[in-house]
């Protein structure tokens, strides 16, 4: 798989022939079964990404996280010794959710319903009358769910088996922690929800085959000249994850106010030493849900959460190292994001439209070209685990 910056070579077929080519069942993307085994043989046994250490600056520094596919909210604190660690937003006396707010910072936790009142840590402080429970308080803190951090990101897995971490990443963790993000100290945020199953919207931002013709107005730089597609320069698989290196159209039709807005957050980008760096046009899928993309000037991250079989959550975030300079580096940045959900504005109807098609049950299957490998990959990934996890419990698919 060769990269090109200027003269683009098609990888070649045969160097993704091992992925295989036949058709993949399209009730993978709207059956409620199919989503059910997902939600247990995927979800709750992966790392999924739920924060950045940078929205935990000090101790007490919280947020709460829900997470659907577990049915699940989750309360991600930094501790009084400095550890970041992620308990159930549960009040361990009958169940009340101790958390309404999306962050905030304290110095403990109480339930408003009875008043138990937690540490930090998540133990147990106090309870009113504690002493008619006839309970040790040690059997009272919070329950736990793994968090482990690479690169400034938050993960949790709900599989208390589960490999750690880096050991889940691969040498991907390296590269990881070579991105932006792993400096970051702020973010500019914005989230969403789609009528459309996860794997149907991730996949949107894998492949690159339809950028000529949904964004022919906003695609300039990935697309043109002889490589009309916009098609990656190379990909690369390890595991459950996979990369591309985004193809760079080395005579973009930018219009002068584009190239003005970007061009103006390149100096605080240059003292901070976030060009050229070696992943800078890379773009990192990590298993299942996550992707985040390394290119200085929009260093985004877009985790696709479940909902349901044919509803899912997205969080976009461009991260920054530092504050705004001043008022050109702040219209950098803000070009940036729009820039990004102005490109992702012109794709949701059409993901909808397809999660439309495929529910209506009308094609047993779709089909994924050579230059769609990373969606094949995903699909492949999923349902490996998928199909060992029904023969395991008998569900039917």
């Amino acid at each position: 798989m060769t990269e090109t910056a200027s003269r683009f070579q098609r990888i070649a077929d045969a160097d993704l022939a091992w992925l295989g080519s036949a058709p993949v069942p399209a009730r993978a993307y709207y059956d409620p079964a199919y989503f059910e085994c997902e939600r247990e043989a995927v979800f709750l046994r992966s790392w999924i990404h739920v924060g950045h250490v940078c929205e935990l600056p000090e101790p007490g520094s919280f947020l709460r996280c829900d997470l659907e596919f577990a049915r699940a909210s989750l309360l991600i604190v930094r501790g009084r010794d400095g550890r970041i660690r992620a308990f159930h937003n549960v009040c361990t006396h009958r169940g009340t959710r101790l958390v309404e707010e999306a962050s905030g910072c304290r110095s403990r936790f109480s339930c408003p319903y009875h008043r138990w009142t937690f540490g930090t840590d998540g133990a147990l402080i106090s309870a009113p009358d504690f002493e008619a429970f006839h309970l040790d308080k040690q059997d009272c803190a919070l329950p736990q769910v793994r968090l482990q951090e690479c690169g400034g990101l938050l993960f949790v897995n709900f599989d208390p088996d589960a490999a750690p971490l880096r050991e889940w990443l691969g040498s991907y963790a390296e590269r990881l922690e070579q991105m932006p993000v792993a400096r970051a100290t702020t973010f500019s945020q914005y989230s969403y929800e789609i009528a459309a199953n996860w794997k149907l919207t991730y996949d949107n931002f894998q492949e690159n085959y339809h950028l000529r013709f949904i964004h022919p107005r906003s695609g300039g730089a990935g697309i043109g000249g002889d490589n009309p597609f916009g098609y990656p320069a190379q990909m690369d698989f390890e595991g459950p994850h996979r990369t591309q290196r985004i193809w760079s159209n080395p005579e973009p039709a930018l219009l002068p106010f584009q190239r003005a807005a970007a061009l103006r957050g390149i100096p605080a980008l240059a003292e901070q030493g976030l060009l050229g760096r070696p992943h800078d046009r890379d773009y990192l899928a990590f298993f299942p849900n996550l992707f985040l993309i390394g290119t200085p000037t929009q260093p985004f991250s877009h985790t696709v959460y479940p909902i349901s079989a044919d509803r899912s959550r997205g969080v976009v975030r461009v991260y920054w190292v530092g504050e705004d300079r001043n008022a050109s580096h702040r219209f950098a940045r803000e070009y940036s994001l729009a820039q990004i959900r102005d490109i992702h504005c012109e794709d949701i109807a059409m993901i909808e439209r397809g999660q439309s098609g495929l529910s209506s049950g009308a094609i047993r299957h779709i089909h994924f070209q050579g230059m769609e490998a990373l969606c094949r990959h995903l699909f492949n990934e999923v349902d490996a685990r998928v199909q060992a996890h029904a023969q395991q419990t008998g569900a039917v698919l």
